[in-house]
């Protein structure tokens, strides 16, 4: 059951990367989520998709 929830974290935290990269803004914030979303992976898909996607 815990490698199904890591699994399922790290393919948020995927899909979330590749959302920041294709976006629209400007590098420093782009580098700024990616740094969120690796640091905090549960926390920081939620804080971006929230957020980030203003």
């Amino acid at each position: 059951m815990g490698r199904l929830i890591y699994l399922i974290v790290v393919v948020i935290d995927i899909l979330c990367i590749i959302d920041i990269v294709k976006g629209s803004k400007d590098n420093e914030k782009k580098i700024l989520w990616i740094v969120i979303v690796v640091f905090l992976p549960v926390l920081g898909p939620i804080l971006y998709f929230l957020m980030g996607k203003k």
